[in-house]
């Protein structure tokens, strides 16, 4: 069976090709057919001789692979189901926007994080995703070449995967990936304490903590990783890094009625969060049948965003879209066939 090729950072290039005995400077050749020329095939990689071609075919592919499906919302948001070379399938959506156009991948099969207001909880944990399979939902995406900014807020908590994250920020932003800027890149956690001093201090991009409720006894019902990550220690260690202003920190909250709406809700939150430079995201909670939660009224979700405001907390509320075909917040699944694997 080949290896594949998509996915792998420079290094790994370059180490490849030298125990083949080929030059170094074949490694940036073949980054710029895979990232810059988007080439699915070696035998395409024409500024290779072609035993060259044939020797690379022997032992690898490129490994690209195209989405199966595509539902197209009313608010013009697009969900593509992809599959993974382990037969397994994840979700990505197209979120348009004026003038950007944010695309949301997945970093796993399913979560083993269990968060009781997610529908990717709800399935369960199948697997990871490699660097390349994460990479290959924007490059295998028809409108790749209007894609502004990607978030790691699909399926899966990404600080459970972190290599091939690391891994794929490093594609997305290096000169010989697709040179994004790391500005235009965020990724959402729950706030995985091992985690995340190695992400912070190793790429540039955006960090967003699923925050949901500032009380630990109730963010444990929410969250069941809050037992071994509490809040406050994230907090803590997060206080201990300058967020400049490049680089930005948010926090999200899904507001839920009659559970983490109230007004003590929110000024425990601006105690929680007094000292950070950061800002809170207002999530509009998009429900689901299996899910016993309900959304907070628009007015309770403006009321929370005016105290914080008014506490000097920079606080904006979401936009929700994808709704009608499940692939809003939260509502990314491929339960169908699952089988669950071991954490």
């Amino acid at each position: 069976m080949r290896a594949y090729l998509f996915g792998k950072v420079l290094a790994e290039l370059r180490e490849l090709v030298l125990e083949m005995g080929l030059p170094g400077f074949r490694a940036g050749q073949l980054a710029e057919w895979l990232y810059g020329k988007h080439c699915v095939d070696i035998g395409a990689m024409t500024t290779l001789s072609k035993s060259l071609r044939e020797m690379l075919s022997e032992k690898y592919e490129v490994g690209r692979l195209p989405y199966e499906q595509v539902a197209v919302s009313a608010d013009g948001c697009r969900k593509y189901l992809f599959p993974t070379h382990e037969g397994a399938h994840v979700e990505s959506a197209l979120i348009p926007d004026a003038d950007r156009a944010t695309l949301c991948v997945s970093t796993q099969v399913g979560c083993k994080r269990k968060c009781a207001f997610c529908m990717t909880g709800l399935q369960g944990f199948q697997g990871q995703l490699s660097a390349g399979e994460i990479l290959n939902q924007y490059a295998s995406c028809p409108e790749r070449e209007v894609i502004t900014n990607v978030v790691y807020m699909g399926m899966g908590e990404p600080l459970d995967n972190l290599d091939a994250v690391m891994k794929s920020i490093d594609v997305f932003t290096s000169d010989y990936g697709y040179a994004k800027s790391p500005t235009r890149l965020t990724v959402s956690t729950v706030g995985i304490l091992a985690g995340l001093p190695r992400f912070i201090e190793g790429c540039q991009a955006h960090l967003a903590i699923s925050l949901h409720s500032p009380f630990d006894e109730e963010r444990v019902r929410l969250i069941p990783a809050q037992r071994s990550n509490p809040i406050r220690e994230v907090v803590r260690l997060l206080k201990g890094y300058d967020f400049g202003r490049q680089r930005r920190l948010t926090f999200e909250y899904a507001l839920f009625a009659g559970v983490n709406d109230s007004e003590e809700h929110a000024r425990e939150t601006v105690r929680l969060l007094n000292g950070l430079r950061c800002r809170v995201n207002l999530i509009p909670f998009n429900p689901a049948p299996e899910i016993p939660l309900r959304p907070a009224s628009r007015e309770k979700v403006e009321a929370f965003q005016e105290l914080l405001k008014d506490k000097g907390v920079v606080t904006t509320i979401r936009k929700s879209k994808g709704q009608d075909i499940a692939a809003a917040c939260g509502l990314l699944s491929t339960r169908r066939g699952a089988t669950p694997a071991s954490p």
